[in-house]
């Protein structure tokens, strides 16, 4: 059984902006310098925008795998490494192999494909069912086995040979007497009469084993080979190998192999464990993606799991986070925002600070643990930075923000503005883009003393094409309240340059509320905010504070 290094997580939230998924990679980064009994991995809970691809890009740094649900899948339980055995394994040394392993199942495989399982209660039946004397032929028995079963020494044949014509008989009566049921092909066991043997081989017997270890005559061997008659010779008496020849058998004669409940590493815990509870099943097989046989689960194995273990980063609200939280284990949160509504099994480390950028954080716990910044990520959490902060524009940009910044920028080898320029020209080109992802950019749900609001925001330097986005995104904020059951979908349309955010809106009672929040005039659905480029510190709020005082 292989021992894993136990894997976390490390990911931000649902639409993820340049911060979450730099933060992400370079925190995951951070914590694999400090903790060497884990391993920490950046994932990313959306589809990356232009802007954070740039980054990525321009870094050299690969992209964060996508996880849609980060619940517990298959994959991060402990699989019960069984080995798969070949369907020619006889009964008894199956056995064997469950008896060593302490297993109750084994699979059996052919080039790492499941072909059947084979069960103690399988091996029982075999022994206690009474198969007709052609059994041993009908399931093709590997000569090997018999051998094997039987600890015999074959003196005259093929060991790779396979019995699977004729029936086994006992030579139990004269000569005279077995000439009339000795038929051509069929196996049969004796002892040490010379003329027993001699009439087998006559009778064009398949195979005869000699009991007892009895001597073998030179005559009966050469007219055996001449005969085409295999000859094995046992310790075992007649008794004891008509007893045992029937656990030479191959497993794929007794095995099942359909209707076999099968699950993937990448099935989620949650559902297979209902299909668990319905089946008398103790072991199920385990294929991966590919098909290929990996393991098997107990449901002794479910009672043992761990939760998968995740930090999260820029967010701390179940309705930010990806899918499946609450069937994962918070270890730490990592944040920059209000405190929201997430719930944890246990104490977690919590580090929450009123900054412009998580990454802000992160780079103050790389200096806290004593870990260089390398030139990579000093990219990485500058671009974060700029970008989080609007190039020091927004409201929530502090005097660390910005001193981290020029110091990451430093380390980095870029210009703050030349980067940030380039940075916000590759946001910029939102024309390629569907409405969906336009409608959906850096989407964030906000509960409200018991009203839901959705809020999206596009940022761009080009006072023209956020024209354009209006005109072509205003008739669809609709589809969003209705499709993500809001009571209130807002639209920021944001001039980076300028500092001004047009916002579009749609909701019941919307333009009153807007009207209450900022003391403008709402009109025709979109209201003028300038000075507006900070959902978090500028929008939100406001729309908060109007709630709670109602």
């Amino acid at each position: 059984m292989t021992t894993h290094t136990r894997k976390t997580y490390v990911i931000g939230h649902k639409n993820p902006d340049t911060d979450s998924v730099c933060s992400a990679i370079a925190y995951a980064y951070l914590k694999n310098q400090i903790n060497h009994t884990d391993t920490f991995i950046p994932k990313c809970a959306g589809e990356l925008n232009s802007e954070t691809t740039f980054v990525l890009k321009e870094f050299g740094v690969p992209e964060p795998e996508f996880v849609a649900d980060i619940s517990t899948q298959v994959k991060d339980i402990e699989i019960r490494e069984t080995a798969g055995v070949s369907g020619s394994l006889s009964l008894k040394k199956a056995y064997n192999l469950m008896q060593e392993a302490g297993v109750v199942t084994l699979p059996i495989t052919e080039d790492e494909e499941l072909k059947g399982l084979i069960t103690i209660n399988d091996i029982a039946t075999s022994y206690m069912d009474a198969y007709d004397s052609e059994v041993i032929a009908k399931a093709g028995t590997p000569y090997k086995n018999i051998v094997d079963t039987l600890e015999a020494e074959m003196l005259v044949g093929d060991e790779n040979g396979v019995f699977d014509t004729g029936k086994v008989l006992v030579a139990a009566a004269s000569p005279d007497i077995m000439e009339n049921y000795i038929e051509p092909h069929d196996l049969v066991i004796m002892g040490n009469r010379y003329e027993m043997q001699l009439c087998a081989i006559e009778m064009d017997a398949g195979c005869i084993v000699i009991c007892e270890n009895a001597p073998v005559s030179k005559t009966i061997m050469r007219l055996a080979e001449e005969n085409h008659c295999t000859v094995l010779c046992t310790p075992y008496d007649t008794y004891t190998v008509a007893r045992l020849i029937n656990q030479s058998m191959p497993v794929e004669h007794f095995m099942t192999k359909e209707k076999i409940d099968i699950f993937r590493t990448t099935d989620f815990v949650d559902e297979i464990k209902e299909v668990m509870a319905k089946k008398r099943n103790r072991d199920f097989p385990i294929l991966d993606s590919n098909g290929k046989y990996r393991g098997m689960i107990s449901r002794r194995n479910l009672l043992d799991m761990q939760r998968r273990q995740v930090i999260l980063v820029d967010h701390n609200e179940k309705t930010q986070a990806a899918d499946g939280i609450e069937n994962a284990e918070i270890i730490e949160i990592i944040d920059h925002h209000r405190l929201g509504t997430m719930e944890t099994i246990t104490p977690v480390f919590f580090r929450n600070q009123p900054l412009g950028c998580t990454a802000t954080i992160v780079y103050h716990m790389f200096l806290e643990q004593g870990v260089e910044v390398t030139k990579t990520f000093a990219g990485l959490l500058c671009a974060a930075i700029l970008s989080d902060t609007l190039f020091y524009r927004s409201p929530t940009c502090t005097n660390l923000d910005k001193e981290a910044a020029e110091k990451l920028a430093a380390i980095a080898g870029i210009n703050t503005a030349e980067f940030a320029n380039r940075m916000f020209l590759a946001a910029s080109d939102l024309s390629n883009k569907s409405d969906e992802e336009l409608l959906f950019n850096d989407f964030k749900k906000f509960n409200m003393e018991g009203r839901v609001m959705g809020v999206s925001q596009l940022s761009s330097v080009n006072q023209s094409e956020l024209d354009q986005m209006k005109t072509r995104l205003k008739d669809k904020l609709g589809d969003v309240l209705k499709s993500q059951n809001l009571d209130y979908f807002l639209l920021m349309v944001t001039n980076i340059m300028e500092e001004q955010t047009e916002l579009l809106y749609v909701g019941e009672d919307a333009d009153s509320m807007l009207e209450s929040a900022f003391d403008v005039k709402a009109e025709n659905g979109a209201v003028a905010l300038k000075g507006v480029v900070s959902r978090k510190k500028q929008l939100v709020p406001e729309i908060l504070r109007l709630f709670q005082n109602t």
